[in-house]
């Protein structure tokens, strides 16, 4: 059974939720607080990625950080898809950490020639015609180097054969593509990668929660009917990795649920009457809601996870960062990681 909205401009988040049996998160005690996030990006739609490449012009854009430099780390990072939100804030974060950005990175055809100034660091953005000669020069000179990767879900199988045939150590916080191949990729050519569809600390903490459940309780909710609602910001235009995630433990667990059926929220105006999401997060959220049903109606149970913003991606990706320099430096047998690996290790900023 899918979530039904008989009235998606009218009908206001009460009566909405009312009639579907869903609680409201900003005013109801039942519920236990959701969790709530401050974040700052996402790729703007339509980007390309991959692989052409467009004489766009040189534009320059200027961003402060909002915290004095930290004790220089000598990590080397390169940020591909840094002209979006989620890589700008990506940078911000890692800057604040004391990472070190070096002065390239790869973009779309559209984003090529642009010069990104970051405080005082200067970083050139290359399209797609001659990703592999920038990427490899790159890493010959910052031996150490870790890639990091917010681009669109239609690049990532190729960014990610590109990272493996130059060598690279990345984190891949794109989601979408085809993730199978994409693992198959990374184990074919032993580099070393973090690939995880959430990069949000606290929200990997209850994914693990739910896999560690799924696991112990294989099939406590046997019978019960799973309904799937998740609204992001209009750009991003692949189903939530997160969502994929949990409705995997909830299958595992017993719940029947056809992915066909996960309700998309886009729409603007539905995120602010239906939803209940700020207006002024409408361009960077991420609410998720889980509703479950016993086969007679009587019991349901409802999880939920909001986040407002991006900065919890972006402290996430640094941490990931940290992590898998460790792991390259101790030259780990291990070469394929998650963000549970990251949680475990436990060394988070």
């Amino acid at each position: 059974m899918a979530f039904v909205v008989k009235s998606p401009f009218c009908v206001s988040r009460t009566t909405w939720r009312g009639n579907n049996n869903m609680l409201n998160p900003s005013s109801d005690s039942r519920i236990v607080k959701s969790v709530g996030i401050r974040i700052n990006s996402r790729l703007p739609a339509g980007r390309d990625f991959s692989v052409k490449m467009s004489s766009a012009q040189v534009e320059s854009l200027q961003l402060v950080p909002t915290v004095a430099p930290p004790k220089d780390l000598g990590i080397p990072i390169m940020v591909n898809g840094c002209t979006g939100k989620m890589g700008r804030a990506v940078l911000e974060a890692a800057m604040a950490a004391g990472l070190n950005p070096v002065p390239v990175a790869l973009g779309g055809p559209y984003d090529s020639g642009k010069i990104l100034d970051f405080g005082g660091k200067q970083i050139e953005v290359h399209g797609p015609s001659d990703r592999e000669s920038v990427l490899s020069s790159a890493f010959s000179d910052y031996p150490n180097l870790i890639v990091v990767d917010y681009t669109l879900p239609t690049a990532v199988n190729d960014n990610a054969a590109l990272y493996c045939k130059v060598g690279v150590p990345f984190v891949m916080g794109t989601t979408g593509g085809d993730r199978e191949l994409l693992y198959k990729t990374v184990a074919d050519s032993n580099v070393y990668a973090v690939i995880s569809p959430q990069m949000g600390k606290q929200v990997v903490a209850f994914l693990a929660a739910m896999e560690i459940m799924a696991k112990q309780f294989p099939d406590a909710f046997s019978g019960y009917n799973l309904q799937v609602m998740e609204s992001h910001q209009a750009s991003k235009v692949d189903i939530s990795g997160t969502a994929k995630a949990v409705i995997t433990c909830f299958e595992d667990l017993g719940a029947s649920f056809e992915r066909d059926q996960i309700q998309l929220i886009r729409d603007p105006r539905m995120q602010i009457e239906m939803v209940g999401v700020p207006e002024e997060h409408l361009n960077g959220h991420a609410f998720h809601m889980y509703h479950l049903t016993s086969p007679d109606g009587s019991v349901s149970f409802e999880f939920q996870h909001n986040v407002c913003g991006r900065s919890i991606y972006a402290e996430g990706t640094v941490d990931a960062v940290l992590f898998l320099a460790k792991k390259v430096k101790s030259n780990s047998d291990k070469r394929i990681y998650d963000m549970i690996d990251v949680l475990r290790e436990g060394n988070m900023r």
